[in-house]
């Protein structure tokens, strides 16, 4: 569409270079002049009915490009007559022609017509009936700045102009009001806003050439032919190389100016003060109307202020409100941390993807990241979230959508023609230094899925999470591409976790206690409380099975606080009814879990007061992880030894730090672990093997004295490794030798008979 805007500006041009030449050099018949405009509006007719056959319109936008070509050529006919006038009448400036005018007054009628038919897009009554109203006002503003400046004083000149000039510069000045009008409230559409108002410009050249023709009189005629006229033809053109481009790119919809009517009563003041002026000069006497007059016009000046000022704050509130709604959605969608999609917009993005093609997830989360949440703070943790965020974008690049998902889990979708393991490489390259600003050194786990398009997103995410299981299920720092049958072990870990809700509920969890005995003697000083989980269906359930399923799901926190209360209250029940003599301490197991619990401490407390066990008779048995998860976790031992509760130190001299733990950590029994005490009866003396193992249980209980602690050795499976811990200083050992895990009544009916030969002794 370019070529017919540069051939109306060069049409324009030639009319504006010929005007300065007659004005300056005359050269040829002034009938020249003529030419300027029915070339300029023939050649935007060949541009509209161009338009029509390039792009595709809506039946509202073709009916209005159709009428504009209709009205081009009719100005194009009408203003060839004129022309053809021109040349006879030379050197003269000849009239307009009945017919000429007739054709450029049906010209502007259909103009007229088709701005007409251009939707606004409003539809309730309501807000028709207020449209209307404000365009009134609008028009009849123009209408009168035109009437008093252009039409009126060729009426009423002393040289009365033709009827048929008249009659179409009104219909010209009618089109520029009414479609100045029109155009302002068009908010988008079949017709371009922009295409509109260029078209709806062409009226104020009308406009221009009767202000000259006031002004100028018999010499405003030339220029307004030859310079003025012509840009009607550029100003089409213009809008039809608009309308293509819209089509192109559709824009958003915009509302119209109601800022117009405003303007309009501002308009009517102009001619008003004209009035008022010229009589001011003329009737100097008249002083009672100029002062009414002047009152009227001053109020309407404050009062469109006033209404502007009201307009510049309802924009501005619009304009907020439109921002706050913008940023609810953005959170709605968002991660507020890492700025990144939450779960809800990656299923969208997901299924975007897949109606496209084949995509690919990679979900990732962080190894040990409640560590450090744990030990540094969250602040520390949220600063690695944002950290690992932006890794992971740089990873997968501008054309991959990268989410958190929840707390430390991330998930990354990839276009089709990518593999994931490319970005696991660039992930672990990434995170092979310390990153945030604490210097961090942080291992992931990832697990990656792809699927063909047309699979639904949550097969694609089901499969991404098996993939993640597996990898975590290998160790730390793994990543693992999903295979057919990997959900498997995920989805049974997932029903395990609903079925040891049901269990909890059901009351199908029971309490075996391991014996405590003093290796010198055999006598039972105490028991272990472990777990077990007699299902209806599936029969006894291993611990090693079913803890760990209870640690990820939270349950091991209600399991843990039954646990609890259950081994308070059997040991206290074996007090009232064998002595106190009985046993010295009744010992559950405590997980991190339960340490995090908020109301942990105050469990304690209640069962031990609800059953009457003595706080020195409880024992909790931690493990070191547990012990090094911060300083909350801290603040929880000491309560809790403070309470008179006694910890002791599980699976001792396994971790790093258990010489420092001692020191930091109040415990008051330390657990030599099994690993220790495996073959140390099968050692022969001097051998570096038999020497290591003794050389580790000697020093754990000669630390052990020192520091005033109780030592118990774990694990053992015989004699012989009884009798060789006592001769290295031990005094009480646990081990399937000593005692097998048994139920409360097997271990009463024991306690039953050791009083009976206590009583006949």
């Amino acid at each position: 569409m370019r070529r017919y805007t540069y051939a109306t500006a060069v049409i324009c041009l030639l009319g504006i270079l010929w005007y300065l030449a007659w004005v300056t050099v005359s050269p040829g018949t002034v009938a020249i002049g003529y030419l300027f405009m029915p070339l300029s509006m023939g050649t935007a007719g060949l541009a509209v009915h161009a338009l029509r056959r390039a792009v595709a319109l809506e039946p509202a936008g073709r009916r209005f490009w159709l009428l504009l070509e209709i009205c081009c050529y009719l100005f194009t006919a009408g203003f060839g007559l004129l022309a053809v006038d021109a040349f006879r009448a030379a050197p003269e400036l000849t009239a307009m022609p009945p017919a000429g005018a007739a054709l450029i007054g049906g010209g502007v009628l259909v103009a007229m017509w088709g701005v007409a038919q251009v939707p606004l897009g409003v539809t309730t009554w309501y807000e028709r009936g207020k449209q209307w109203l404000d365009r009134t006002i609008a028009f009849l503003g123009c209408t009168t700045v035109l009437w008093h400046f252009g039409i009126s004083p060729m009426i009423w000149a002393a040289d009365p102009w033709s009827t048929s000039a008249l009659t179409i510069l009104l219909l010209a000045c009618l089109f520029a009001a009414g479609s100045i009008t029109k155009v302002s409230y068009i908010a988008g559409g079949p017709v371009d806003r922009t295409a509109m108002r260029l078209v709806a410009s062409t009226g104020i050249a009308a406009a221009l050439v009767a202000l000259l023709a006031v002004l100028g009189g018999y010499h405003g005629i030339l220029p307004g032919q030859a310079v003025i006229m012509p840009v009607s033809g550029l100003l089409v053109t213009s809008a039809v190389r608009r309308q293509h481009a819209a089509v192109a790119a559709a824009g958003p919809r915009r509302g119209g100016n109601i800022w117009l009517p405003y303007l309009a009563v501002l308009a009517v003041d102009v001619p008003v003060v004209d009035v008022l002026v010229r009589t001011w000069f003329w009737s100097p006497g008249v002083w009672e109307g100029r002062l009414v007059v002047s009152s009227a016009v001053a109020v309407t000046v404050l009062v469109a202020l006033r209404q502007y000022v009201v307009y510049r704050e309802n924009t501005r509130l619009l304009r907020e409100r439109r921002e706050s709604e913008a940023r609810l959605r953005h959170e709605t969608t968002h991660d507020p941390l890492t700025g990144l999609a939450n779960r809800a917009l990656f299923r969208h993005r997901i299924d975007e993807a897949l109606a496209a093609g084949p995509a690919a997830v990679l979900l990732a989360d962080l190894d040990e990241f409640k560590t450090v949440n744990d030990s540094l703070g969250h602040d520390a943790g949220d600063g690695l979230l944002v950290a690992f965020a932006r890794v992971l974008q740089d990873a997968a690049g501008p054309d991959a959508e990268v989410a958190r998902l929840a707390g430390d889990e991330f998930a990354v979708l990839l276009p089709g023609d990518r593999t994931g393991e490319a970005v696991v490489s660039a992930v672990a390259a990434a995170t092979a230094v310390p990153i945030s600003e604490q210097r961090l050194l942080v291992r992931f786990s990832a697990g990656l899925a792809t699927v063909p398009p047309g699979t639904p997103a949550s097969d694609l995410l089901r499969r991404a999470d098996a993939a993640l299981y597996a990898a975590k299920e290998r160790g730390r720092a793994n990543w693992v591409h999903y295979a057919d049958g990997m959900e498997r072990p995920a989805s049974a870990h997932v029903r395990l976790g609903g079925d040891l809700r049901r269990a909890l509920d059901n009351g199908e969890f029971r309490l075996f206690y391991q014996p405590i005995v003093a290796l010198a003697g055999g006598r039972i000083v105490g028991v272990e409380a472990l777990v077990r989980w007699e299902d209806p269906e599936r029969g006894l359930v291993s611990p090693a099975e079913f803890i760990p399923a209870a640690e990820r799901t939270g349950l091991i926190v209600p399991l843990g606080r039954w646990v609890l209360r259950e081994t308070c209250r059997q040991a206290a029940a074996w007090l009232a009814e064998f002595g106190p003599d009985v046993l010295e301490k009744a010992a559950p197991n405590v997980s991190v879990r339960q340490l995090h619990d908020p109301d942990f401490v105050a469990d304690v407390a209640a069962a031990l007061a609800d059953h009457g066990l003595p706080p020195a008779r409880l024992v909790l048995e931690l493990t070191e992880s547990a012990v090094l998860r911060g300083h909350q976790v801290s603040e929880v031992l000491h309560e809790l030894h403070a309470m008179g509760v006694r910890l002791a130190l599980d699976d001792f001299g396994t971790g790093e730090s258990s010489l420092s733990l001692l020191r930091a950590f109040p415990a008051a029994i330390v657990k030599l672990d099994k690993s220790f005490v495996d073959g140390i009866e099968l050692d022969d003396p001097g051998t570096p093997a038999a020497d290591a193992r003794q050389a580790v249980a000697r020093a754990v209980v000669q630390l052990a004295d020192a520091l005033g602690l109780d030592t118990v050795a774990e694990g053992i499976e015989n004699q012989e490794q009884a009798d060789r811990l006592l001769r290295l200083g031990y005094t009480v050992g646990q081990g399937y030798h000593l005692g097998r895990p048994m139920p409360a009544e097997k271990l009463t009916e024991i306690f039953a008979a050791r009083q009976r030969v206590a009583a006949a002794a």
